[in-house]
């Protein structure tokens, strides 16, 4: 399992290495891109959906995979109007 762990780490640093610096490479530095807003939003919301589409929908199954709480989950289900 820490095998998997770590080639899934791995690959989400390749990914975000290469695509964050063409993303800033073609900012204005005095620009505010909100890139971290815009890098936590674009992968918590399709993440929670994955999950929650394994999950048959099982919210404290989901919760449990995903590390957290499952009021928390509800409340980014809520948040991104995620249908369930």
């Amino acid at each position: 399992m820490k095998k998997v762990h770590q080639e899934v780490h791995n690959f989400l640093d390749q990914w975000l290495h290469k695509t964050v610096k063409q993303y800033v490479e073609k900012m204005d530095c005095q620009q505010n891109g909100h890139l971290h807003e815009l890098i936590l939003t674009g992968v918590e919301k399709p993440l929670l959906k994955i999950v929650l589409e394994a999950t048959n929908g099982n919210q404290t199954q989901a919760a449990t995979i995903l590390g957290i709480n499952r009021n928390t989950l509800r409340k980014k289900i809520q948040e991104y109007q995620i249908k369930c």
